[in-house]
């Protein structure tokens, strides 16, 4: 059984990007550190691609829901770089 919700770091991330899953430390206690890595290089390929989007400053409602998927991305990355700092402090 994958230690991933949705089945792969892809699925996973692509679910924290639309709302759908949180990533919280309890989630991540399950995950190894090449899991995280995985993870993290998913959350990051998304968050590239997001940026290089060009919305039109006309598109209010799309020029929202791109920030709130950043907002979501990067509080992922954050809380996934918070679990690897107390992982090596504890080492």
């Amino acid at each position: 059984m994958s230690p991933f919700m949705g089945g792969s770091a892809v699925a996973m991330a692509g679910q924290v990007a639309d709302g759908y899953t949180l990533v919280t430390a309890v989630q991540l206690k399950r995950l190894t550190d090449p899991e995280m890595d995985q993870l993290l290089f998913e959350l990051e390929r998304i968050l590239r691609d997001l940026r290089g989007t060009v919305i039109p400053l006309e598109d209010v409602a799309a020029i929202q829901t791109k920030n709130r998927k950043l907002a979501r991305i990067n509080g992922a990355v954050q809380q996934i770089q918070a679990t690897r700092a107390q992982r090596r402090r504890r080492m």
